[in-house]
């Protein structure tokens, strides 16, 4: 039978991607550009496209992410014209979390007067390391010194709300140098942390090194224990676990990001950018001139996939189960049906008898030892 939609609030995200860079780092493969010659163009076609999406998405819009790219590397009289003409075309007057995501070397005194200017409540810093030979390896413009002036400008200026990004098993990187990264943070007090282990990505400068034997990876059994000292240093000092690679102070987890987490549909807009309604996936080209390109011929720069019940399933199982709350299986048997709910409880019975899934009260959730071998598990439930 059609899986009917099952939102868990009334309320929609939106994200605006920002593709320019001052410089790429080495393990970067999200879609960005270090040609800035076109920002003002491509602002104007952002705004173009949100008048041409308009009504795309029929629940209020909640939360709004600025997302890249290095959106701080915008030049601050273009954020205001972004802004000012996104609150023309669509409904932003109920936005209640405002994030952007900057570069720590970017933060001055007056780029912080301007993200206040503009409503901006929310930031999100990549910062990756608090080791200086580690942040230059990856070919990060700040040091270890600068995230900690950044950070106080932010909150000099009344944005006190703000997410850093670490980075694990980073080449040379020990577990005394990953202590000491979580040491400074945690003393720094910031509301909420995202950690990932380095990824070597197909056509990165990163996968590149490793080709050619340029770097020694570090090995599983240490990245594993970079990620048990994360969780338990993080819940010593006070931090919600709620999604596999995010912690938060309690009651200051994002909402933006909780919202590809559980369903709340979401409207991209901008080169790269991804939309979903809940039953319909939409892609924008990830170039910058084709992007523009389209959008200045009044035509979609997206590629849609509308998705089957059993794309539907499979996607509502992988995005509940990284989260701490994990799923809701009343929801998979109210949207698919009793035979769906059979299989992922038929499917799911050896990871709960070897200790990597628990089911309580209706609620199934990965155990702490799962977490590491989530992919395998959560694949194994899918049709």
């Amino acid at each position: 039978m059609p899986a009917k939609l099952y939102f868990l609030s009334n309320m929609a995200g939106l994200y605006v991607h920002i593709p320019f860079c001052k410089q790429r780092c080495v393990y970067c493969d999200f879609y960005s550009t270090t040609d800035t010659a076109l920002q003002a163009s491509y602002v104007d076609m952002l705004i173009a496209e949100a008048h041409n999406r308009h009504g795309e998405i029929a629940q209020e819009f909640k939360t709004l992410y600025l997302g890249g790219g290095t959106p701080s590397w915008l030049d601050t009289a273009l954020l205001v014209r972004l802004l000012d003409g996104l609150r023309v075309a669509l409904p932003l007057g109920g936005v209640e979390e405002f994030t952007i995501e900057v570069n720590p070397d970017d933060v001055t005194t007056c780029y912080a007067e301007a993200l206040a200017a503009v409503g901006v409540n929310r930031v999100s810093m990549g910062v990756q390391s608090m080791v200086d030979d580690e942040l230059r390896f990856m070919r990060r413009r700040h040091d270890a010194r600068r995230v900690i002036d950044a950070l106080a400008v932010l909150r000099n200026h009344g944005i006190d709300n703000i997410s850093v990004d670490l980075i694990y098993g980073i080449p040379g990187q020990t577990m005394r140098s990953w202590q000491h990264s979580l040491d400074q943070v945690i003393d720094m007090g910031v509301q909420h942390i995202s950690a990932y282990n380095l990824s070597y990505e197909k056509g990165t400068p990163l996968w590149l090194m490793r080709q050619q034997g340029q770097l020694t990876e570090v090995d599983d059994d240490t990245c594993v224990a970079m990620y048990r000292l994360l969780v338990e240093q993080l819940k010593h000092a006070g931090y919600e676990h709620y999604e596999i690679s995010n912690f938060a102070l309690p009651g200051l987890y994002s909402r933006h990001n909780s919202s590809y987490w559980d369903g709340t549909p979401y409207l991209g807009l901008g080169a790269a950018a991804h939309s979903y309604d809940g039953e319909v996936r939409r892609c924008n080209i990830a170039d910058l001139r084709g992007y523009m390109h389209h959008i200045i011929d009044q035509d979609v720069a997206y590629s849609e996939e509308r998705l089957s019940p059993s794309e539907q399933y499979d996607e509502t199982v992988m995005l509940a189960l990284r989260t701490a709350r994990g799923l809701d299986t009343s929801i998979i048997h109210h949207r698919f049906g009793q035979d769906i709910y059979d299989y992922l409880m038929l499917q799911a019975r050896p990871h709960i008898a070897a200790g990597l899934l628990t089911a309580q009260a209706g609620w199934l959730r990965l155990t702490p030892e799962a977490v590491m071998v989530s992919d395998n598990i959560i694949s194994d439930l899918f049709r």
